[in-house]
């Protein structure tokens, strides 16, 4: 097995600080999705060019939603045959399109 490479103090750093940055904008998306803010279509049409969209996983998108916790998630993506490990830029056009005809 091939070990990590190994960083400077100063790469350590910016590594970190970058995983923050991605974290604090994964949540902001989240309580958005959570206030009603932002709609899933909207954050299903941002998947395809945020990157930060794109990188949560489809089960998250949804328990952000208000009144969806994890037990009707995994209903949902079952119905509509999405993988547990499916990420929001990953989905097929048919699969957004009954999330979105599901929720808006």
């Amino acid at each position: 097995m091939a070990q990590p490479p190994t960083l400077t103090p100063q790469q350590r750093a910016a590594a970190l600080e970058k995983a923050a940055r991605v974290r604090r904008a994964r949540a902001e998306v989240k309580a958005k999705l959570k206030n009603g803010s932002l709609k899933l279509s909207t954050a299903l049409e941002q998947a395809k060019t945020d990157e930060v969209v794109g990188k949560l996983k489809v089960k998250a998108l949804l328990t952000a939603l208000p009144g969806i916790g994890v037990a009707k998630a995994d209903a949902i993506m079952a119905q509509i045959g999405i993988s547990d490990t499916r990420r929001a830029a990953g989905l097929g056009a048919v699969q957004k399109a009954k999330l979105v005809e599901m929720f808006n």
